[in-house]
């Protein structure tokens, strides 16, 4: 059985949310944990709102199997919808640690995926990407662990992982650097099919614990919000 909770993938940031009180460092926590939930639910929509990410989000993207520079909305989109309709939006993390700045998060964490085995073999899910999704180390994960890729089963890949958000002057998203510091440390697992837990299924236990984001100009500039 599956030893991991998609509900405690945050407990990290909520143990430094607990102990921060500048204002703006609570909001770009509460930010950086608001968009996980959102991803692993699958509302990507929302993650890329407005008050969530800037017009023109970078992501380099050097793990979990990735070898790929996204740019702008449209292609964050198409990452986060492939993934939403293929389950592969699950993510849990291990034993996080986080830190916060005026104007990034850095983390490092155990990170696990799951993926679809139709996504290693199939090359048109691969074009999704600019330098697509890295199909020779999965398979050779695969192999080196006696496993193939097989269309109709989920795998869980793992490893340690490194990341830093940066995050513009009102706390919306810019980047997200995440590396693998050793490749060649990664696992994976077939998983069992009462251990894959479905976009459904994660956005219903995640719902209770994604909260909106307080109005930027009152929380951080303590600016008062007119009424009418």
């Amino acid at each position: 059985m599956l030893n991991l909770d998609i509900t405690q993938s945050n407990l990290g940031i909520d143990k430094l949310l607990a102990v921060t009180t500048n204002p703006r460092h609570r909001y770009i926590l509460m930010n950086y944990s608001r968009h996980r939930y959102l991803e692993f639910s699958g509302r990507y929509d929302e993650v890329l709102a407005d008050d969530m990410m800037v017009d023109t989000p970078v992501y380099n993207l050097h793990a979990l199997g990735f070898n790929a520079t996204i740019t702008g909305k449209d292609q964050v989109r198409n990452l986060y919808r492939y993934w939403a309709d293929t389950n592969q939006c699950i993510f849990y993390g291990e034993n996080e640690q986080v830190a916060v700045a005026d104007n990034f998060v850095a983390s490092t964490v155990m990170a696990h995926q799951q993926v679809w085995g139709g996504s290693i073999l199939s090359s048109k899910a691969l074009g999704l990407l600019p330098k697509g999704l890295s199909q020779e180390l999965l398979l050779k994960l695969l192999s080196f662990h006696g496993l193939k890729a097989e269309p109709d089963c989920m795998y869980l890949y793992s490893n340690f992982e490194e990341t830093i958000w940066p995050y513009d002057d009102r706390c919306r998203l810019m980047r997200e650097d995440v590396m693998e510091p050793d490749p060649s440390a990664a696992k994976i697992t077939k998983l069992d099919p009462a251990d894959v837990l479905t976009t459904a299924q994660a956005a219903t236990l995640l719902a209770p614990l994604i909260k909106p984001l307080p109005n930027f100009d009152e929380y951080v500039l303590g600016k008062s919000i007119a009424t009418v």
